[in-house]
C-alpha cells in the first residue's frame, strides 16, 4: 500500500536560532524530522529527498532557505519516504550513477590537460646560409587546473658599459 500526501512544511521555526551559515543545511534536517513525523517512519535515513526539492531548499544559499516548502511526500511499502517538490516527480540519483558521472568527468578533465598543458617550446631553424638558429616560443597557455597565464621571458644579459673617466684637459 502506497500513501501518497501534500504538505506545506514551515521551515522558519526550526531554523529561525541558528547560526547564519548553518540555516539552509539545518532546514533540510527540519524537513526530515518533519516527514519521519507525519508518515510515521522512525529511521530518518529512510526518509529521502528528491533533486528539485533539494535545489529549492539551496536556491538563495546556505544563508538564506525558504521559509516554507510545498512537498508532495509517498511513502512506499518497505518504509522509504520520498519527498520532492510540488508539481515534480521524485528523481534521486543512485549512488552508481553519481560514480560513473565523476569517472567520465575525470577523464574528460584528463583528456583537456593533456591537451592544454604545454611549456614554452624551443625551435630551431636552418637559414640558407646553413647557420642554425635557435629560439623559445613563450606563448600565453592553460595548465591543467585551467589557469592560463604567460611565462616569463629570460632575463636578456645586459651589456654593462663601463665608462672611462675622461679628464678634461685644462
Amino acid at each position: 500500500m502506497v500513501i501518497e500526501r501534500v504538505y506545506n512544511i514551515p521551515l522558519r521555526k526550526g531554523f529561525r536560532l541558528t547560526a547564519r551559515y548553518k540555516k539552509t543545511k539545518r532546514a533540510g534536517a527540519v524537513l526530515k524530522e518533519f516527514l519521519s513525523r507525519h508518515m510515521k517512519q522512525p529511521d530518518l535515513k529512510k526518509v529521502l529527498i528528491g533533486t528539485h526539492l533539494n535545489i529549492e531548499l539551496w536556491k538563495h544559499g546556505i544563508k538564506n532557505p525558504p521559509c516554507q516548502v510545498k512537498v508532495t511526500v509517498i511513502k512506499e511499502d518497505n518504509g522509504d519516504v520520498k519527498a520532492e517538490l510540488y508539481g515534480f516527480t521524485y528523481g534521486h540519483k543512485k549512488k552508481a550513477e553519481k560514480e560513473s558521472e565523476k569517472e567520465t568527468k575525470v577523464d574528460v578533465k584528463a583528456k583537456d590537460a593533456k591537451k592544454k598543458s604545454t611549456t614554452a617550446e624551443t625551435h630551431e631553424h636552418t637559414h640558407e646560409d646553413g647557420s642554425v638558429h635557435t629560439h623559445e616560443h613563450e606563448e600565453k597557455h592553460e595548465h591543467a587546473a585551467g589557469q592560463a597565464h604567460e611565462h616569463p621571458k629570460p632575463a636578456a644579459k645586459k651589456a654593462v658599459v663601463k665608462k672611462a673617466a675622461v679628464k678634461k684637459a685644462e
